[in-house]
């Protein structure tokens, strides 16, 4: 039996997962829709195995994976995530991540990610390696996205939503101004004159669905 804690904003597939885990003889020690409460609990719970969306409503998963592994070296990550861009999976990876695995995958998948990544091994779900081999291949590992800090670039999914520097320090705790610092800089570094080139930039990168443009 592992202990297990899940993060993932859609409390229904959380449900799901709690049954599978549970039938797999697992043992769900906590769950959050919510990054803050993610980075309470995970060092409180050191569960063996945090399950981690990248897509937490205007939060990244990633910057759970860019906080947390070096303070709970016990404690193995898998990237559970529709997100299927080369980009992903190598940053991921780069965090800390033991994991990786599709929505969509079989239950068995997602148990089978759980033993491998317990073990202290690697785990890439079903299409998962051909990402990851896209990536070692590509000249800019991480793609464009894998010049910014989860901080940056959960700024550009805000950015990109439409949020203004106000509203986005609102919700990560920061002054307008500080915001507007983080924005000039991003852009920056991405080469990015404008909005609408972020906003095509990140659907590209996978860092939101064209449906969310």
């Amino acid at each position: 039996m592992s202990d297990i804690y899940l993060v993932d904003d859609h409390a229904l597939m959380r449900d799901g997962l709690r049954v599978v885990l549970q039938h797999g003889g697992h043992r769900v020690v906590g769950e959050t829709g919510e990054l803050a409460q993610a980075l309470l609990d995970i060092p409180r719970l050191t569960p063996c195995v945090v399950l981690v969306d990248l897509h937490l409503g205007d939060r990244s998963g990633m910057e759970l994976l860019e906080r947390l592994p070096q303070l709970t070296p016990f404690t193995r990550y898998v990237v559970l995530t529709m997100l299927a861009q080369p980009g992903n999976v190598a940053e991921a990876f780069r965090l800390g991540a033991s994991g990786y695995v599709l929505k969509g995958s079989p239950a068995a998948e997602v148990l089978a990610a759980v033993e491998q990544v317990r073990l202290g091994r690697r785990h890439l779900g079903p299409g998962v390696k051909e990402l990851a081999d896209r990536a070692l291949a590509d000249t800019h590992p991480g793609g464009a996205l894998g010049l910014l800090s989860a901080r940056e670039r959960q700024i550009v999914v805000m950015v990109v939503r439409g949020r203004s520097s106000a509203a986005i320090g609102e919700v990560l705790g920061l002054s307008p101004k500080t915001v507007d610092t983080y924005r000039s800089r991003l852009m920056g570094k991405l080469q990015m004159a404008d909005v609408p080139a972020l906003v095509r930039l990140a659907i590209r990168e996978g860092l939101i669905s064209a449906d969310e443009s």
